[in-house]
């Protein structure tokens, strides 16, 4: 028993390890095979001795069963607001109460970005997480602590004999990446679901999830900005604080200053005004705070707000143009999305002349109509989206928007499923649905299918010779080349392109075949979990759940698709046409890259973004979004943007494309 004790608390503390440096320091040393393999230990032995489970084990981080409900609980200490600025003089006001309140007093600031996020309130007690409370009202809020342990840049414990980690509050932001917002939003559409109207309104709905089991599967993130310290700590300003929780493993944002004076917070201010939106997650402004911990003691709150801090707001980036048109596109599974065609608008640094409207509830609610003015925006900073409509400038000449009650591409009538907001076509051959289906099959992320754009997907559609992804395979190139804008050049470079293709792999063969719910982060992890697709194929639900990271949603989903007759004729077909069914392992000597953490900006010549990603992350690289001082080598296309500049701020190495191919090819050697 002693050594199983002593095998579990090693797993523990290995997991923990390499849990905060995937999440907090996004800087893993292993592969998620082998984290999934660690866990899976810890979970045999725990299964085996449940009197051994604790509640700091990463098992224990998603409960088993949903939560009945919340209950509402009061924070230790208000959750005060923050008073909101929007011009240099307000800011230089705030600083001028404060000298009038402290007379003599030397001023220091820090500066922090403004996550757009939902805040929280977390306890710890000797050293374990106890209670997990969203704001609220500011004086009390739910207490959602299943929710909260299945944040996994969240500690369970921290190191309890640190003088700080003995009963403290923490406090901070819980946000969505873009991309994931994104991933969310299309399976949200795809099921029928009502489309979340930002990344914070995700992160909201997430946390308030009765099943921990969903949450989880969120990818949910979280900044800490606050720590109730003990006197005993020594903490006695921001940074420190900051500084101490960076230690005890909580993940604070990086892009931050102390500042001597306002001049200097007013330079930071604008300096990430537009570079904002070159990060993967939203920010609307800076925080100001004063940094001293006993001055703000003097300083005291107001019922509201704290009088020693202050928030600057970054302007609304919005635009206002004309709806000139609404058409219903028809995605891969038959839904069918209203689209708004814009008079063309410039708006964060791109033309928008398209804008999506999620479904017909969402245009009837908005009281959308054709030759509206309306206010744009983009979700997130990525997807465009009608705000609202600008009644003042309706004429009375906009047409009011009927969604068609059949297909606009096959004439097939739509339903509506039960319980579902979206619209489908009920032809599964639908020729739109099919064009999709390929259109992804062919995708960078997917089989990366050089020369299969939309057009020739269309013209082979409309022809008959392909009804499925497998016909890709057995094209006739003589009866291709004779396509308008083809010629035999172009049929060559496509045969090319498809026999390229059969060597994809499995992880992006698995992505490919659009199962419901499997984005290409499942498809990773599945594909290092079977060795083949027929393994996958022949896999039970439970086995798909005790995957690290797969829940019950995508477990059912694939067990689904290899239950329909059609699919798998489809596989046997890519199989025989000489598809590559096996995963390639990875040998755990063949990373010489490992823990080296990359940027890449500007445009490369040889290869595209994704296939750089791929090549590190084979020879155990990481692509990070953005550089910090952890980053080890900025990868510099043409045109490398204010990337650079930050680079050779913080002294990290820029390569030239050339430099990066030599690395890879003496990696490889």
């Amino acid at each position: 028993m002693q050594k199983i004790q002593q095998q579990i608390l090693e797993l523990r503390k290995k997991l923990h390890y390499h849990n905060r440096r995937y999440y907090v320091d996004d800087a893993p040393e292993i592969s998620d095979y082998e984290y999934d393999q660690l866990y899976k230990e810890l979970q045999a032995l725990e299964a085996g001795h449940p009197e051994l489970i604790t509640p700091d084990s990463p098992t224990q981080r998603v409960g088993d069963k949903p939560a009945g409900q919340f209950l509402t609980v009061p924070h230790a200490k208000p959750m005060l607001s923050l008073e909101n600025t929007y011009s240099e003089g307000e800011l230089r006001d705030f600083e001028a109460r404060i000298k009038k309140l402290l007379p003599g007093e030397d001023l220091e600031y820090v500066v922090e970005l403004k996550i757009d996020g939902v805040g929280i309130s977390v306890v710890y007690e000797n050293g374990l997480m106890a209670r997990g409370v969203t704001r609220g009202d500011g004086f009390s809020g739910e207490e959602i602590t299943q929710n909260i342990r299945a944040i996994r840049s969240i500690p369970l414990s921290v190191d309890s004999a640190d003088p700080a980690a003995g009963a403290f509050e923490v406090r901070g932001e819980v946000y969505i990446h873009r991309k994931e917002f994104e991933r969310i939003n299309l399976e949200r559409e795809e099921n029928g679901e009502a489309a979340f109207a930002n990344p914070r309104n995700a992160a909201a709905g997430s946390l308030r999830l009765l099943d921990s089991r969903v949450t989880a599967s969120r990818n949910l993130r979280a900044f800490f900005y606050y720590a109730d310290f003990p006197p005993e700590a020594g903490i006695t300003t921001q940074d420190q604080a900051l500084a101490k929780l960076d230690a005890l493993g909580f993940k604070t944002n990086p892009n931050r200053a102390r500042c001597r004076d306002m001049e200097e917070v007013l330079a930071f201010i604008r300096h990430w005004e537009g570079k904002r939106d070159g990060l993967d997650y939203d920010v609307d402004g800076m925080v100001v705070k004063v940094n001293r911990l006993d001055l703000r003691e003097r300083l005291g709150s107001t019922s509201k707000s704290p009088r020693w801090a202050v928030a600057f707001k970054y302007p609304a980036q919005q635009a206002a143009t004309r709806i000139k048109d609404i058409v219903v596109q028809v995605g891969r599974t038959g839904t069918l999305t209203p689209v708004a065609e814009l008079e063309p608008v410039f708006l964060s640094g791109s033309t928008i002349s398209r804008a999506t409207l999620h479904n017909e509830e969402e245009v009837a609610r908005k009281d959308i109509r054709v030759g509206d003015h309306v206010f744009i925006e983009k979700g997130g900073e990525i997807i465009p989206k009608v705000i609202k409509v600008i009644l003042e400038k309706r004429t009375g000449e906009e047409l009011l928007f009927q969604f068609p009650a059949e297909c606009p591409e096959c004439g097939a009538s739509t339903y509506k499923p039960e319980g579902e907001v979206a619209r489908r076509c009920s032809n599964s051959a639908c020729p739109a649905q099919l064009k999709e289906r390929l259109r992804h099959f062919a995708s960078r992320a997917a089989m990366d299918i050089d020369h299969l754009g939309p057009s020739i997907i269309d013209k082979l559609v409309d022809a008959g010779m392909v009804r499925d992804a497998a016909d890709l395979y057995s094209l006739d190139y003589q009866r291709v080349a004779s396509f308008d804008l083809m010629g035999e050049k172009s049929a060559r470079n496509l045969g090319e392109a498809m026999e390229k293709s059969k060597g994809a792999g499995l992880k992006r063969l698995i992505f490919s075949l659009g199962i419901r719910f499997v984005g290409a982060r499942a498809a990773e992890i599945l594909s290092e979990h079977f060795d083949s697709m027929d393994k996958l194929a022949e896999a039970r639900e439970e086995d798909l759940e005790s995957i690290h990271e797969i829940g019950p949603k995508i477990a059912r989903s694939v067990v689904l698709f290899f239950r329909q007759e059609e699919n798998l004729k489809v596989i046997s077909k890519l199989k025989e046409a000489g598809i590559r069914m096996e995963a390639v392992k990875q040998e755990r000597g063949q990373l010489p890259l490992k823990g080296k953490q990359f940027v890449l900006t500007g445009t490369l010549s040889s290869m595209t973004r994704n296939e750089a990603k791929e090549k590190l992350a084979r020879l155990g690289g990481r692509v990070m979004s953005s550089v910090t001082a952890k980053t080890d080598f900025l990868v510099c296309g043409e045109e490398p943007g204010s990337k650079l500049k930050k680079a050779r701020e913080l002294n990290v190495r820029a390569l030239e494309e050339k430099e990066l191919l030599e690395m890879i090819g003496e990696a490889l050697s």
